[in-house]
């Protein structure tokens, strides 16, 4: 049976990861449509190439943009469709048991990880910006953040009555909290180069 859950049906919540996942799903279809195409047309320029900073055909080229013998994209497609799933289920009023929300964090977690393991590539190996990957970045640090919390605040996680309540509190602060985690990736690149400077003569010449 499921876990009997002591916090409301996080509407929010489940808002949330319907939106992260339409969002994220639609960044990772269109990177493997970019890969298909660069595939079919080797001499072709993505669209996503914007610049020698701002592009995605360095990334989906290198052997971190096919980390498991195929294109990460794919991962994606079929990753995100799990965030939508479980939001449109909780609209619907279903509750899940307890190894169903480790899970789903397992998951989340996992693609945190190898979200800030392929920030540092693209910073520091690559030294590219990848616009659909920071679209990926932009729903992949804040749902694992909210997931995290909702686990807690949930009594998912077994921990105090203060601690549940502490983590339902910091929930409305996941925006800023994301703002925060850009602002240092942004500064990252700045430091090794020059992203910001780059970014602004791609985007207004």
């Amino acid at each position: 049976m499921p876990e009997q859950q002591t916090h409301a049906r996080p509407t929010g919540f489940a808002i949330w990861l319907v939106i992260a996942g339409v969002v994220g799903w639609w960044a990772a279809f269109s990177l493997t449509i970019e890969k298909l195409h660069a595939l079919a047309n080797p001499n072709a320029i993505a669209s996503c190439d914007l610049s020698v900073l701002v592009q995605c055909t360095k990334n989906l080229d290198s052997w971190q943009g096919s980390l498991f013998g195929f294109p990460n994209p794919i991962v994606g497609i079929a990753g995100w469709v799990a965030p939508i799933v479980v939001g449109m289920a909780i609209l619907a009023g279903a509750r899940f048991a307890r190894w169903f929300w480790w899970c789903f964090w397992a998951g989340i977690a996992f693609a945190f990880g190898l979200v800030l393991w392929l920030i540092g590539q693209s910073i520091y190996d690559l030294h590219t910006l990848c616009p659909w990957c920071m679209v990926t970045w932009s729903v992949t640090i804040p749902t694992f953040y909210a997931v995290t919390l909702h686990l807690l605040r949930a009594g998912v996680v077994p921990v105090s009555e203060r601690v549940r309540h502490a983590a339902d509190r910091l929930m409305a602060w996941v925006p800023l909290a994301t703002i925060v985690s850009f602002a240092i990736i942004l500064l990252l690149a700045q430091v090794e180069m020059d992203a910001v400077v780059n970014i602004w003569q791609t985007l207004f010449g």
